[in-house]
């Protein structure tokens, strides 16, 4: 068994590691812009496919599998997102699904779970989180002008969240081309990395919501949560990202 201090040396040590990466990544993206007189900051690098990312919001998403009962656009905090209710074909389950799309080449996540929350709060009562785990899916995707099939993972945060007229199995994370995460600062290094390439990194928040029993298991819900997050994170990176 890891002892405690062992653990905490551990953890605080890829925390600095995390740290020097991200100062030797500004460093890197910072010389050149200091030596030029032209910031990045500035002057971002655009997002080659930001138009098919704004779309999401007005036509929301096809999923195989599913069928979209409605889609409308819905301010969330200070964003809009799509929201949809989804019908899983074949079946009674449903699911609502939430999408907030980059908007520009200086948009970057942030406090987008605390908006959902928030959201949820206004219009079933107030979210009782518990249950809560990491989770982690497999994508499998075809690489282009190839055979070869290549598996994503994606890790995102699962969870039940009780209010007094519903409870939900719910699932997040920022979706991107290579994979996804539920953490900002897990885009910010990537992104970093692909601008010192002269490249973006797109991203997607995700947020599904599946109705369930009052106060039941959340465990219950995981298998139909996995297989719509490996169906939205697959047509993502089939198409907008």
């Amino acid at each position: 068994m890891i002892s405690f201090s062992k653990f905490f040396k551990e953890n605080q040590f890829n925390q600095v590691a995390a740290l020097l990466l991200l100062l030797l990544l500004l460093a890197i993206g910072g010389i050149p812009g200091y030596l030029t007189g032209h910031w990045q900051w500035k002057q971002p690098l655009p997002v080659t496919n930001l138009h098919e990312l704004k779309q999401i919001r007005n036509t929301g998403l096809a999923l195989p599998g599913w069928q979209t009962i409605e889609q409308s656009e819905q301010q969330i905090g200070e964003h809009k997102w799509s929201l949809q209710v989804m019908k899983k074909e074949g079946s009674q389950s449903q699911a609502i699904l939430l999408l907030l799309p980059q908007n520009g080449p200086m948009d970057q996540p942030e406090v987008e779970w605390t908006d959902v929350n928030g959201w949820g709060r206004s219009r079933w009562g107030k979210w009782d989180i518990a249950q809560s785990r990491s989770a982690e899916f497999t994508v499998k995707q075809s690489e282009k002008l190839a055979s070869n099939v290549v598996e994503t993972k994606v890790e995102a945060r699962f969870f039940r969240a009780a209010t007094p007229q519903q409870t939900f199995a719910v699932l997040q994370w920022y979706a991107m081309p290579d994979g996804g995460n539920p953490s900002p600062f897990h885009w910010f290094l990537a992104d970093q990395v692909a601008q010192w390439r002269k490249q973006r990194i797109p991203w997607v928040s995700v947020s599904i919501l599946i109705p369930m029993e009052p106060l039941g298991q959340v465990e219950q819900s995981w298998s139909l949560a996995k297989s719509m997050g490996e169906t939205v994170q697959s047509t993502l990176m089939a198409g907008p990202l």
